[in-house]
Order: structure tokens, then sequence, then C-alpha cells
């Protein structure tokens, strides 16, 4: 008979295996090469197209080649149901994705913006949609290669990884830029994505015999049948309505903060130097700490702990407005909310993974990751009208209030003491 000593023995054993295993490594690699060529289209193209000669009203429009994160469940159903006839059902499309971002991130600085404007908006469009596609079997395949005690930390891990990506081109590909032509650069910057195309050819395929749905109406129609069907209309409903509003709050109180941090006035300098070096470790390190706690901890009880702090957190920017521009108080607001967001990102991202059916996984897990990014897109349409209305502490009180819908919506979806939740 088990003796305390051996039965704590085997808990440690455990949570050594979730953390220091093969699956773990793939996720650092899925992370990052996920991040790359969206870094490469928030960071890097606008600084490829403002010293090509192009205006600020035409570089704002470039937003919109990013719609594609936002639309990806549409051709979802397509990555789920078809296998290529090369490496298996999701690797096929992993190299097929990765190698067409290869070429269309190679190929942009061959291109002079300020002359040809719309072959560039093509391009990055194209990057955008290669990258969604990815990003679509990505997740498909995390979710098959992790058991579910370890979807918190191995989640975890590929935010992190996909955070850490944008150094590649919001830092060296800038740097690059004061030496070399852009052609020179965006071809460097795409050769990282050598990183995900070793890593595809080097791994197996999370499941061995998969059973892909028949037809495309099957795919299309299936995941959503799946979903409903496993506790009811009004259940998803309110799954849905949560994936929405848990990260409403936060997302809305970093949309403008730079903008805020000048407001309050504090200079570029000390934004650079304290408030991005800051919101970065502390939202990596949030992560990370949020994933290993999850490894103990079920993910139902993390939702609700780490959407306290991230609730809280935002009364942090709240201060800074009335404190005014404090160094240390700045240092203070932007490492608990970034803290905040490490936290209830990852979180929410092991929540999505496990409700999210195997079979499934490409277009159950594109659904919920675009609804999820939804109230970012709308956080940056509203919130500078909203502040213009209230002013800055005002606004900061009112993204706390609309952080407790998501909070309220978990005693529906992941009650304390319901381990397996709901869905």
């Amino acid at each position: 008979m088990a003796t305390d000593i051996d039965k704590d023995r085997a808990r440690k054993e455990g949570f050594r295996e979730a953390i220091f295993n093969r699956r773990m490594l793939i996720c650092i690699f899925t992370g990052f090469t996920s991040g790359l060529p969206l870094y490469v289209l928030i960071q890097l193209v606008q600084a490829w197209l403002k010293t090509g000669g192009v205006g600020l009203a035409e570089i704002g429009f470039f937003a919109l080649i990013q719609v594609p994160y936002v639309w990806k469940v549409f051709w979802s159903p397509l990555m789920d149901r078809y296998t290529l006839p090369f490496l298996g059902h999701r690797r096929g499309w992993m190299l097929l994705t990765q190698l067409a971002l290869l070429v269309s991130i190679g190929t942009m600085g061959f291109i002079n913006p300020g002359l040809n404007l719309w072959t560039a908006a093509y391009l990055a469009a194209a990057v955008a949609f290669f990258s969604a596609s990815q990003d679509i079997v990505l997740d498909a395949y995390r979710r098959e290669l992790l058991p579910d005690v370890e979807l918190g930390l191995g989640n975890s891990i590929h935010i992190q990884a996909y955070r850490i990506s944008g150094y590649v081109p919001g830092a060296l590909g800038l740097i690059l830029a004061d030496h070399f032509d852009w052609n020179v650069v965006f071809i460097i910057i795409a050769l990282f994505m050598l990183v995900g195309i070793v890593m595809t050819l080097v791994i197996d395929e999370a499941i061995k015999d998969p059973t892909p749905p028949k037809t495309l109406r099957a795919a299309v129609i299936e995941p959503f049948r799946d979903f409903i069907g496993r506790a009811g209309l009004g259940p998803a409903l309110f799954v849905l309505a949560f994936l929405f509003f848990y990260k409403l709050g936060d997302n809305m109180a970093t949309a403008l903060q730079t903008a805020f941090f000048i407001d309050v006035g504090f200079t570029l300098t000390q934004i650079g130097a304290i408030a991005k070096t800051a919101g970065l470790t502390a939202a990596i390190g949030g992560g990370l700490v949020g994933g290993l706690i999850m490894v103990k901890l079920s993910i139902n009880r993390a939702l609700w702990l780490f959407g306290v702090v991230q609730v809280v957190s935002i009364l942090g920017f709240a201060l800074l407005s009335i404190v005014g521009a404090n160094p240390w108080m700045l240092g203070f607001a932007v490492a608990f909310e970034y803290l905040g967001v490490g936290l209830g990102t990852a979180a929410l991202t092991a929540f999505i993974a496990r409700s999210t059916n195997v079979a499934f996984a490409a277009t159950q897990f594109a659904l919920f990751t675009a609804l999820a990014a939804t109230p970012r897109t709308l956080a940056s349409a509203t919130t500078g009208l909203i502040v213009e209305q209230v002013g800055w502490t005002n606004f900061f009180l009112l993204c706390t209030a609309l952080a407790i819908p998501g909070m309220l919506l978990l005693l529906k979806v992941a009650p304390w003491n319901e381990n397996a939740g709901r869905t």
C-alpha cells in the first residue's frame, strides 16, 4: 500500500515531468514561429512604409491587413478536413504555410512601397493570411500534443515565446535597416522562419492515426454541433460571452497606454526604458508563473485567482493618472498591469484549449481565439473617444468595471469547485 511519502514523491515526479519534457520544447518553437510574422506586420512593416515615403494616413489603413487573424475561422475547416500528400495531417499544413511565409516576407523588401503601395498592401495581406493559417494548424497541433494537465503550462510557454519573437523584427530588423537595404533586411528576417520549418520536419504528428471529418460539410458543421451538444445552447453561449468579456477591461486599459504616459508627463526615453521593459518582463514572468501554477492548480481556479489580479491591476493606471509623472509609480503600475495581463492570458488560453475537442481542434480553436481577440480590435477603435469624454482616471475606473462581467461569468463556465468546467 502506497505511503504518504510515496504519494508525495509521485506528485513531485509528475510535476517535473509536466515541466521538463519534449512537448514543452516544441511549444517554445511553435510560439516563436507563430509570433514572428505578426510582429513583422505590426513593427517592421510600419518602419518600411514610413522610410519609403508613405503617409501616416495610408500607414494607418495598413492595420486592416490584420483582418485574417479574426476571419481565420472561415477557412479553418479546410485544414481540419483535408490532409496534404506529405508529412501528415497537421505537419503538411505547417510546412506549406511556413514556406509561404518565408517567401512572402523575404519578397517584401524588393518593393518600393512609396511607388507601389497597392503591391505592398497585397503582399502584406498575403503574409497576414499565411500567418493566420499557420496559427490555425499550430494551435490544433498543440491541442493534440498536450495532455490536459499540461495545457496551462504548454500554452503559457507558447505565448511567451510568441512575445519574445517580436525582438527579431522589432529590434534586430530595425537595427539592420540602419545599415542595409530593405531587401537584405527582409531576407534576413524571413530566414528566421527556418526555425519553424526545421521544427516541422523533425517532430512527429501528435496523433498517429487521425480521423478527420469525412466531408467538408461535416468539417464546417460538426465543430459547432459538438461544441453546443456537449452542454447545450445556453452554456455554449455563456462560454462565448465569457471569451469576449474576460479580457475586455485590460484590453481597453492598455490600448492607448503610450498616449496616456505622454499625457501624464513622461518623456519618450522614460517610456521606452521603464514602461516597455517593465511591461514585457512582467507579462512574460506572469505568463510563465501562471503556467507553472496551473500544473498544480486547476484551470478553473486559475481563472478566478488570475482574473482578480487582472481586474485589480487596472487600478494601478488610475492611481498613476492621479500621482502624475513619478518614474517609480510608472514602473509599478506597468509591471502590475502586465503581470495581470500575463496571468490572465495564460489562464484564458488554457481554458480555450480545454474547451476544444481534439477531433475538431483547428476550427474550434480558431473560433475561440478569434472571439477572444475581438475586444482588442474594438478597444483600439473606441477608447480614444471615451477618454476625451471622461478623462484618464474615470476611463481606467470604467475599464475596471467592464472587467467584472467576465469574472461573474466564471460562475457559469468555470465554477471554483468543478475542475472540469462545463465545456
